[in-house]
């Protein structure tokens, strides 16, 4: 795989991660929280596979291989990283809707 090849796919995984992370707090807001963490968990597989093209890249400059910093690869990077913080972000806002919903359920 080429260079841009990696960049997209970096750029496709993050994204789906992003999407699925968004998911995840609609449905915690919707008192779906088994929906939520499932879409948490495929959030994570997007995460793990964005990263491995990820390291790819890294390796391939480790070994010699200069890897040309272009605006995309900029951006696939910006990606990925706002990707792992809305995940970040979105296993919080599960947890936090599952304590209130629990807490609604229970009359507090």
């Amino acid at each position: 795989m080429d260079q841009t090849d990696v960049i997209f796919q970096l750029i496709l995984h993050g994204g789906n991660a992003r999407s699925l992370a968004m998911e995840a707090i609609a449905q915690a807001k919707s008192k779906d929280l088994q929906g939520a963490q499932d879409a948490l968990n495929r959030a994570g597989e997007e995460l793990s596979l964005a990263h491995q093209n990820q390291t790819a890249l890294i390796q391939k400059e480790v070994s010699g291989e200069k890897t040309e910093i272009s605006m995309l690869l900029i951006h696939a990077q910006d990606h990925l990283m706002n990707a792992m913080t809305i995940k970040d972000l979105a296993t919080e806002f599960v947890e936090l809707y599952g304590h209130i919903h629990a807490g609604k359920e229970a009359g507090v």
